[in-house]
């Protein structure tokens, strides 16, 4: 049977492309059968003049239907209606079901640890070295580079890191990459199987993900107000552990001296044994002398240092590096000779201008004034509320944590919390195993103003029922 035209009805006023909206509506006619098995269908020729469209917006139409089975060309012969089993996966129609009401949270404050103040960007400075590096004379830029990261933004790194962190250390041992749980997994596979691995409890959830996808064991350690216990982390079976000693996170405590040289000791008594150090937030120090890096103090090349650029930049960067004992580099360089490394070779040139003219360490210097002043408006803000309310963690970074003498628990204030417009974070949050104590909160301070700190602050309490001292 053979059939001279089809009606089919094009808007040009859609997006949708006129190849596809013939191609639809030819399938739904073959698919309720209003087109039969066997049918010939007009040429590409005549359906284009009838349509008043190209043979080539025809041929893929056809050409779709086709590759799906429900039309057959023949040579010389023309495209004909394909027989289809039952067309079992056509779904029949449904009732339309009434839509479900999503419930939309008003957040006025947001208390996140991970934000970060972006209206003090140094833009002009950034956009400088951009327009240096986005230029005909850098088109070798636009090739693959090296697989551990470009070595100029490698030298820089190393200066800097022996300058403000204590960690003395080689270009050749920085791999750089695309943030921090992008470089983990590569640090778990040169570790191998048989690692076993200590984390923190509480501590970051988005590493410990990280050992979990990637089927290896993590060992929650306690961390108390001198940072993770090594006496608990010598009962068990662990050959790595994972810290963030410089500001633990989330509580903010500092691994103290004693804890560190511990630390160091377990390390260095068994040749498989590795300290990751994540040294994420360490450049907002506030009271004292900057605490060195663990891996400054390491004689044994047991520590692995693992730091970004989210916090002291930019989240969206993407650029994170690690520093690896030359022990496990080789590893690393047998391991991953093929790889190419994630991070676009004109992002890290910019940053390396950046950092090779000063500005980095000018940024630095400008946001930790800034950051201490806008911690001083949260302690000075929580401080009317104590001892209801108690704080610890101000030394470094930028949240501290709170704890709240309450009968309500955690969850209760963190509800009593949204329903005023303010999101904080429970510490039952990054724990392993919930706790039933005194409700303890994470209180973000780098991505508020001073008058939402305020604000903010006023409002939880409100909501909670808390109430100022009277000698406040």
């Amino acid at each position: 049977m053979n059939i001279d035209m089809l009606l089919i009805e094009l808007s040009k006023e859609t997006p949708i492309p006129l190849y596809e909206q013939i191609y639809n509506q030819i399938r739904q006619d073959i698919i309720h059968g209003k087109l039969q098995v066997g049918m010939k269908l007009p040429s590409k020729r005549k359906l284009g003049e009838f349509l008043n469209v190209s043979q080539t917006t025809i041929e893929q139409a056809y050409g779709q239907l086709s590759a799906e089975g429900f039309i057959l060309s023949r040579p010389r012969k023309g495209f004909f209606v394909q027989a289809i089993d039952e067309l079992a996966y056509v779904q029949p129609k449904k009732e339309a079901s009434k839509p479900v009401p999503i419930k939309k949270e008003t957040i006025d404050i947001d208390f996140s640890p991970g934000h970060i103040d972006t209206t003090n960007f140094p833009f002009t400075q950034w956009r400088k070295f951009a327009k240096e590096t986005i230029d005909e004379s850098s088109n070798h830029l636009l090739l693959l580079g090296d697989p551990h990261g470009d070595i100029e933004l490698r030298q820089e790194i190393a200066q800097y890191l022996y300058h403000s962190r204590g960690v003395d250390c080689t270009p050749e041992q920085i791999i750089i990459g695309s943030g921090t749980e992008q470089l983990m997994p590569l640090v778990i596979r040169i570790l191998g199987e048989d690692a076993s691995f200590a984390i923190e409890d509480p501590g970051y959830p988005l590493t410990h993900h990280v050992f979990s996808h990637n089927n290896r064991q993590a060992i929650p350690i306690p961390v108390d107000n001198e940072g993770m216990d090594v006496d608990a982390l010598q009962q068990v079976d662990a050959s790595i552990a994972y810290v963030t000693p410089s500001h633990q996170f989330p509580t903010g405590t500092v691994l103290s001296a004693a804890r560190r040289i511990a630390l160091l000791n377990w390390a260095s008594m068994e040749e498989h044994r590795f300290i990751i150090e994540d040294d994420y937030d360490s450049e907002f120090r506030y009271t004292g002398r900057p605490i060195p890096a663990l891996y400054g103090m390491d004689n044994g090349e047991n520590v692995i240092y693992i730091s970004t650029f989210s916090k002291s930049l930019m989240p969206s960067l993407r650029i994170a590096y690690m520093v690896l004992p030359k022990v496990l580099l080789r590893r690393y360089q047998d391991a991953f000779i093929h790889y190419v490394s994630t991070v676009p070779r004109l992002d890290q040139h910019i940053l390396a201008r950046f950092m090779r003219d000063g500005q980095f360490s000018r940024h630095l210097n400008r946001m930790r004034t800034i950051y201490k002043r806008k911690l001083q408006t949260l302690i000075d803000t929580l401080t009317p509320y104590a001892p209801v309310v108690t704080y610890y963690g101000e030394e470094t970074g930028m949240h501290i944590t709170i704890t709240v003498q309450t009968n309500d628990n955690e969850e209760c204030l963190a509800e009593k919390a949204l329903s005023a417009g303010i999101r904080i974070y429970g510490l039952n949050t990054y724990r392993t195993k919930k706790e039933t104590g005194t409700p303890s909160f994470l209180i973000g301070f780098g991505g508020l103003t001073d008058e939402e700190i305020i604000t903010g602050i006023q409002k939880l309490m409100a909501a909670w029922g808390i109430s100022k001292e009277p000698d406040s």
